[in-house]
């Protein structure tokens, strides 16, 4: 079975960069790119067709099981199950979401994300800075043209004015 459309490389669209940690000085953040749950919803729509494939979503204590079953061309259907906790931005639907994202990484839809380097971005803020954005969906594009990237980058204020 190829499943082409799911492991297709992610488009800087269907990535969200989120904050996951402050360094121990203060100077930078460390950001993980994760995949949307639209960019989900679409790409299983895209590899199996709008009625190929479902989810189903199980409360567990403390968070949720997310199942994804797909029927293969041939008929054979495929059930795929991973969970995640509640957040703490809205604890109910981002735990839904979360799960169902790290499911469709069972079928291989933003395996490659693991593959990316670790990045960190010059800031004292706690967010990810509105300069940092484009460096961070040119990296993508760098990615996905088979261009080498550094196993650590670090993005600074300067990179963007020369960008």
């Amino acid at each position: 079975m190829d499943l082409n459309v799911l492991t297709a490389p992610l488009t800087v669209q269907e990535i969200e960069w989120r904050v996951q940690s402050q360094t121990k000085d203060g100077q930078k953040i460390i950001v993980v790119p994760y995949i949307t749950n639209r960019c989900v919803m679409q790409r299983f729509d895209d590899q199996f067709g709008w009625a190929g494939w479902q989810n189903e979503i199980k409360e567990i204590d403390g968070g949720f099981l997310c199942t994804i079953t797909a029927v293969l061309p041939g008929g054979e259907i495929v059930k795929k199950t991973d969970g995640a906790s509640r957040t703490s931005v809205e604890p109910v639907k981002g735990g839904i979401s979360d799960a169902m994202k790290r499911c469709a990484v069972q079928f291989g839809l933003g395996r490659s994300l693991y593959d990316f380097p670790k990045v960190l971005i010059q800031t004292t803020d706690k967010y990810i800075p509105d300069w940092a954005n484009p460096l961070l969906d040119k990296m993508v594009d760098k990615i996905n043209s088979g261009g080498t990237v550094r196993d650590v980058v670090v993005l600074k204020p300067e990179h963007a004015k020369s960008a």
